[in-house]
């Protein structure tokens, strides 16, 4: 069964690589610019995961985890960051906002498409 995947990133070209990756695999992917544009989508629209960059103007990752994690709807959906941070102080904040996981840019796209079947509910 074919899962929505929201992939949230300021530069549009990686949201074209992750949509591309997710749609290859049978999901539905939807798109946001920053985490502002993809918390007011999320209120509109249940999604299975997110994937989101940390660093965007309006509204961060970090920030956007943790205004979806006080969402009832998405106290439990998986959160991935895609980032280029790479520093286990950022990873540790993270984790600390309630992210599931972390992928580091530049990323391969079978490197995703792999974390996104582990963490998505069958």
């Amino acid at each position: 069964m074919s899962k929505t995947i929201m992939t949230v990133d300021d530069a549009t070209t990686m949201r074209k690589m992750v949509a591309f990756a997710l749609k290859t695999t049978g999901h539905n992917v939807v798109e946001a610019a920053d985490g502002k544009a993809a918390l007011d989508l999320a209120k509109s629209r249940q999604v299975d995961l997110v994937i989101t960059d940390v660093n965007m103007p309006n509204m961060g990752g970090l920030e956007l985890t943790q205004q979806l994690r006080a969402l009832p709807a998405y106290a439990r959906v998986p959160i991935i960051l895609l980032t280029t941070e790479s520093d286990p102080e950022m990873k540790n904040k993270g984790r600390a906002a309630g992210a599931t996981g972390w992928i580091v840019k530049p990323f391969q796209p079978d490197q995703l498409v792999a974390v996104v079947s582990k963490v998505l509910p069958s």
